[in-house]
């Protein structure tokens, strides 16, 4: 696995890195369990007090943070500096509740005879971060600022295109104090990802990335018996029923679909809308996508970055004819890009009925699919037609019939009128193909501790 920093807007390769060799992986086997050792028995107000610092060198440095970003993966600079403050607040929030989270609770019982029962929530190990491209330092620290509060140490095996922004990741925690070997960036091979999970002293693995990589890494993780978290793919409806304020709905989903160049798990991807209002939102959208102005992502002006890398292009380009041999029909519907980098003009694709197979695949790049509903319940149908059950998005002006709405489409996660966006304090995760687990607030960071049962009995109570 090549580990190299190419930038997207120019093509140009910066920088390249070696794999970790097998001692390197087995040392920071060893010295993750050592500091666990001693961390697992360190006071909350201690670990809070290093998840603050982190938090504040991310708020300092946010434009050096930002840059790498924007280098390596192609992001525009201003989405690259919001992914640093949102990565900043999950610091802060944990550093801030970590300990109410994890507080030992009492569990009622039915008979006094039966004892004073107790839950608590303990570490258990080395948790291995096995993270994706499209958001260099949220993803990672989605997971360590839970993992880390909740006494663990983690590994992280970030994607192979952005090994700047996971050392800086690593030196980020150095500098907030955090003790040598809780947390370490390692340039895995592939070989190594079941040596880590196999070793006893690691207790499962986290993983976002796609849903073949969710299938292998979560087949490695059940035979060697190690919990996992799968954030995997998404492909998200985003339903205008005939309610809806169409222009402010149109205007949201050319923002829902193209944030990032349109690469994210939950972004607007299925565009499901109400066949009364389909004609003006159509109009609308086609506009405001075609007014998007593709460049340099660190010009202000730019609001059409490149994708992460020419394989990404390709890939894309590949699925889009294999999906028109389906049936598919495509129209190009976004501004003239660049000749040069990984750009991709943004397309429209119709004739996804219920024979064509692409109505089921995830486009993870500016590619929208357009479906007309019926009525709500055709735009429920269309909305769960889908082996994703990632997030989504319903637009209507009545509160009550959006949350009607929202409550029959299959997902993990549905937003009311608004794109749904992460947020620190909100959970994340999905269902079906999407994965399984979740991350955030306090079902993230109980996802890889041990919810121990004390119960203290009357030494004369019944057996």
């Amino acid at each position: 696995m090549a580990y190299a920093t190419t930038n997207p807007y120019t093509g140009e390769v910066l920088a390249n890195f070696p794999e970790a060799t097998d001692q390197e992986v087995q040392t920071a086997l060893s010295e993750a369990h050592a500091a666990f050792e001693k961390w697992r028995d360190t006071s909350f107000a201690e670990r809070a007090r290093i998840m603050n610092a982190a938090a504040a060198i991310l708020r300092r440095d946010v434009d050096k943070y930002a840059r790498l970003g924007t280098l390596e993966m192609g992001k525009l600079f201003a989405e690259s500096k919001a992914e640093v403050i949102l990565s900043a607040e999950i610091f802060e929030y944990y550093a801030k509740y970590a300990e109410e989270l994890l507080k030992p609770e009492s569990l009622p019982v039915a008979d006094p005879a039966e004892g004073k029962a107790v839950l608590v929530h303990e570490p258990l190990g080395i948790v291995l971060a096995i993270e994706p491209w499209n958001f260099p330092f949220y993803q990672v620290v989605r997971i360590i600022a839970p993992q880390l509060s909740a006494g663990n140490a983690v590994l992280l095996k970030h994607a192979s295109n952005l090994p700047q922004c996971a050392a800086a990741c690593e030196e980020l925690m150095n500098e907030a104090g955090l003790p040598k070997g809780l947390f370490r960036n390692l340039y895995t091979a592939r070989r190594h990802t079941e040596v880590i999970l196999n070793d006893p002293r690691v207790c499962g693995v986290a993983l976002t990335g796609s849903e073949g990589a969710g299938t292998i890494i979560a087949g490695v993780a059940g035979k060697a018996l190690k919990k996992a978290t799968m954030e995997l793919g998404g492909a998200d409806a985003f339903i205008v029923l005939d309610d809806a304020d169409v222009e402010k709905a149109a205007k949201w989903a050319v923002i829902g679909r193209h944030w990032n160049a349109g690469q994210v798990c939950v972004s607007a991807k299925r565009l499901i809308v109400a066949d009364a209002v389909y004609d003006r939102f159509l109009e609308l959208y086609k506009k405001g996508v075609s007014e998007l102005k593709a460049g340099d992502p660190m010009d202000p002006s730019t609001t059409l970055a490149p994708v992460c890398s020419k394989g990404a292009m390709d890939d894309l380009h590949r699925q889009v004819t294999e999906a028109i041999k389906h049936g598919a029909k495509v129209e190009v519907i976004g501004p003239e890009v660049p000749g040069k980098g990984a750009f991709f003009r943004p397309l429209l694709m119709t004739g996804l009925d219920g024979n064509n197979a692409a109505r089921h695949w995830e486009f993870f790049g500016p590619v929208t699919q357009l479906y007309r509903a019926k009525d709500e319940n055709d735009a429920i149908r269309i909305a769960n037609d889908s082996p994703y059950g990632l997030g989504g998005a319903v637009f209507t002006k009545d509160e009550a019939r959006g949350a009607r709405v929202a409550a029959k489409i299959c997902t993990g996660m549905v937003f009311i009128n608004h794109p749904l966006v992460p947020k620190a304090d909100l959970p994340f995760g999905g269902i079906k193909n999407s994965g399984y687990g979740r991350e955030l607030i306090g079902l993230g960071i109980k996802e890889f501790v041990n919810h121990k049962l004390i119960n203290t009995v009357d030494i004369d109570a019944p057996f």
